[in-house]
């Protein structure tokens, strides 16, 4: 079977009921709170009558610092216990999108980069970073060797070395 799709006006018609029905809940909950909030501050918020005498006052002023002490500590456990369930929220939140585990690696490309600029990037467009590789090598003088131009007879070189190590001997023995 195949399935018929919801007419434009048909989906409008409904979203309007939906709105409709939805402001007419909101309308009934913020008069239900005016409703509350009058119980509430005749039952916990009795009609001032000031006293005329000055200890009467000051009797008046001291049970009026109690009460404010006692409901500015309800109101700092409330907000311990929201800000204890605000972050046990966060943690199970945490704990869902581990659990879930469907993270999804974006896919590297291949970049070509300099050695510049790839200090520049790790360091930042503050830092300006030229990196000259052959700057930093050592300086190597090129030893020039002597050859001996002037080789005349071969034996006669190689008796007046006989004294050192003993190579003469060494190509005697070949003969």
């Amino acid at each position: 079977m195949s399935e018929k799709k919801m007419t434009s006006s048909r989906r409008h018609h409904l979203k309007s009921l939906v709105l409709s029905i939805a402001k007419g809940i909101m309308e009934k909950e913020a008069a239900q709170l005016i409703v509350d909030r009058e119980a509430y501050l005749t039952e916990n918020c009795p009609p001032l009558s000031l006293p005329s005498s000055t200890a009467d006052l000051q009797e008046l002023c001291k049970k009026l610092h109690q009460q404010i002490d006692k409901v500015d500590e309800e109101r700092y456990d409330l907000n311990s216990k929201v800000e204890k369930a605000n972050k046990e929220i966060e943690d199970l939140k945490i704990k869902v999108v581990d659990l879930i585990g469907k993270f999804k690696k974006p896919a590297l490309r291949k970049v070509r980069m300099s050695a510049d600029q790839m200090l520049q990037a790790l360091l930042g467009s503050k830092h300006k970073v030229s990196l000259d590789l052959r700057a930093n090598l050592k300086q190597v003088k090129k030893e020039v060797k002597e050859e001996v131009t002037d080789v005349g007879d071969w034996r006669k070189n190689v008796e007046d070395k006989a004294g050192m190590g003993g190579r003469k001997k060494m190509f005697e023995g070949e003969a």
